[in-house]
């Protein structure tokens, strides 16, 4: 799939995401990898001026999501099965960016990682591995 051809599906199959508005963006796809970015929103902040861990999970399962489909096409029922976050610094509001790997793409499972960075930073706020569940063709 094709970064227009994954934002349209999502847009259609998961409207939902979009609640606060145009806040997600693929912004590039290759083999077995792809970045996102989430764009602030208020809703995401935290006591003590942070993005919440809820927003940062839901850019890597999105990114995750994002990265399976530019692999195998659209197939709307490939479920996270696990998801493992580790946090490693406090992210300042602002966007944060995802950038994915796939280390595994069988049948029935995906296997990757993330990595969040916040923009103009060098440093992850956080690392992810996450494992997708593939429906039979």
């Amino acid at each position: 799939m094709t970064v227009p051809e994954l934002e349209a599906f999502l847009e259609r199959e998961f409207p939902q995401i979009y609640l606060h508005g145009r806040i997600w963006h693929v912004e590039a796809l290759g083999p077995g990898t792809a970045r996102m970015r989430m764009d602030y929103h208020e809703s995401q902040l935290r006591p003590g001026g942070t993005i919440s861990g809820p927003a940062m999970m839901t850019l890597a399962d999105l990114a995750m999501y994002v990265v399976i489909l530019g692999a195998i096409g659209p197939v709307g029922l490939a479920v996270t099965t696990n998801l493992n976050i580790n946090f490693l610094r406090k992210p300042e509001p602002g966007p944060l960016f995802a950038e994915t790997r796939l280390l595994k793409l069988g049948k029935r499972l995906a296997v990757g990682e993330v990595t969040l960075m916040g923009q103009g930073h060098d440093d992850p706020v956080a690392h992810v591995t996450a494992t997708y569940s593939i429906p039979p063709r």
